[in-house]
């Protein structure tokens, strides 16, 4: 059904505002749209159409057409002789799943639209979380769709009732969005996917903090009506886009002519003070470099989500006059960086996944424990709390100590991230399960150090280091350039992470 079709449906009760017929109140109307009507979220474009065209570009539209979320759950039902059953699709398809269209998402992309990824009836459904992992949200009955505002507006489509599931303002929202943002292999209880554990054990989620819609639905710059419903008053409305590091790598479910989410706008995400640090040179005598990380403004671990798939790492060059004397994390976008050889000082991070007899495996179904070493997250927002500076982790090059010949006069550092590394994807390749031209889609981001205005890359020269330093580990002076108000503090965490993952 075309979209124009699917609106008219709507256009049979308009948008019009009806008194009396919210939660609570003393009259109904004779009747809403159906179940079935509310089910297909370009129903709900007629009234929400910014909301519509945000959700349109999201990974939430994409997450049962995306290919590489169809590749992973068809080989892992195939190497699995199909036990793999509803793990994937219980997040991905959640409506198709709940209504009996699928059992195993092998067959979600013939299924109709309103069955394809996360969709707007699914989310605003939610009546209560039943756990912490896989899905496990217990869905309304009642047919009222459920937003964060106490006084909804009556109107013809559907009853409407306030619920702190959905409130950016409440905790218990952030668990809503955790039942799928955290996955457990149910077999091995092994933690592919961490993302509410971590925020729920970072400063975020005290006071002061921040729930997963502050940072993932932004808020609008000016009031304005929430849907097209005369009346309707100015609201602080949210982008329903959920900007993250993945972007859709096919167009979404919503429409074959739609367009993906920019990778400038995903860019602009990771740049908003996500990851601050500082670059160091010390000596002389000699030389060696000095990265410092922090997630400071990141309320989980960094990289987080699919963290098994995820390849984040550091490319720093050392000149001197104009050569370069050290270089270490040089990866050409759309190459594998697990494929680096010679670079022992190679700073990756990654989740690193082993089979029950410890083994390194790469797809998660294969997974009985993980292993990561991302940044972690911020621990308290406390300057004068210890714990305040453990996040600051330290990376040498060289790694084991040794100093350059000679002391360089330009050092450049870029952090890099693959949504899904390159060697991810090559696997899915080889085994048959995805399209090669998926290879060339796949971004490769610089990670803005500064926030979203500056250059991705950061550089140290004599000159722009003059004024910041700190006691160096070997017993020199280390003199750096930093984002700007970042603390360099003698509590660093030098971190022991590894080029790739221990067997």
């Amino acid at each position: 059904m075309r979209r124009a079709a699917c609106v008219a449906v709507l256009a049979l009760w308009g948008c019009g505002q009806v008194a009396g017929t919210q939660a609570g109140s003393g009259s109904a109307p004779k009747q809403y749209l159906t179940r079935d009507a509310l089910l297909d979220p370009r129903i709900c474009e007629s009234c929400h159409a910014n909301h519509f065209t945000d959700w349109s570009m999201s990974m939430h539209a994409a997450a049962s057409s995306d290919p590489v979320f169809l590749a992973m759950n068809a080989r892992g039902q195939r190497e699995t002789h199909g036990a793999l059953g509803s793990f994937c699709v219980q997040c991905h398809a959640p409506m198709a799943l709940r209504d009996g269209m699928t059992t195993d998402g092998l067959n979600v992309g013939s299924l109709p639209f309103q069955y394809q990824g996360v969709t707007c009836f699914f989310c605003h459904s939610v009546s209560a979380v039943t756990g912490s992992n896989n899905a496990a949200l217990q869905l309304s009955t009642d047919g009222m769709m459920r937003g964060e505002f106490n006084d909804p507006i009556a109107n013809v489509a559907h009853a409407s009732t306030y619920s702190p599931l959905h409130d950016a303002h409440e905790s218990a929202s952030a668990s809503m969005c955790g039942s799928c943002h955290d996955v457990v292999v149910p077999e091995t209880d092994a933690g592919i996917e961490r993302t509410f554990y971590e925020w729920a054990h970072s400063a975020f989620s005290g006071s002061g903090g921040a729930t997963c819609v502050s940072c993932h639905m932004t808020p609008s710059a000016v009031p304005m009506p929430i849907a097209s419903v005369p009346g309707a008053p100015a609201r602080i409305s949210r982008e329903h886009d959920f900007p993250a590091v993945d972007v859709p790598l096919a167009p979404s479910s919503a429409d074959a002519d739609a367009a993906v989410t920019p990778t400038s706008q995903v860019q602009q995400e990771l740049g908003n003070g996500a990851i601050q640090g500082a670059l160091c040179v010390t000596g002389p005598p000699g030389g060696s470099v000095r990265v410092i990380l922090d997630a400071v403004g990141v309320g989980h671990k960094w990289p987080s989500g699919a963290a098994q798939d995820r390849r984040a790492w550091a490319e720093v060059i050392a000149y001197s006059a104009g050569a370069v004397i050290y270089q270490s994390g040089v990866v050409a976008d759309g190459a594998a960086v697990t494929a680096v050889q010679g670079d022992p000082d190679l700073w990756l991070l990654r989740d690193c996944m082993s089979d029950a007899q410890g083994h390194l495996v790469n797809m998660f179904w294969q997974a009985a424990t993980t292993e990561g070493n991302e940044l972690p997250a911020l621990a308290t927002f406390s300057a004068t709390d210890p714990r305040f500076y453990q996040t600051h982790i330290v990376q040498r090059f060289p790694r084991n100590g040794a100093k350059f010949a000679q002391m360089p006069d330009r050092v450049t550092l870029r952090v890099r991230l693959q949504p899904i590394g390159i060697d991810v994807l090559q696997d899915l390749i080889a085994s048959q399960d995805l399209d090669a031209g998926i290879l060339d889609a796949m971004p490769t981001y610089d990670v803005p150090l500064a926030g979203p205005t500056r250059p991705a890359q950061m550089e140290w020269t004599v000159q722009a280091a003059a004024a910041l330093s700190y006691p160096a580990d070997d017993g020199t002076i280390a003199t750096c350039v930093a984002t700007p108000d970042f603390n360099i503090s003698s509590m660093l965490t030098l971190a022991t992470n590894h080029t790739t993952c221990s067997p």
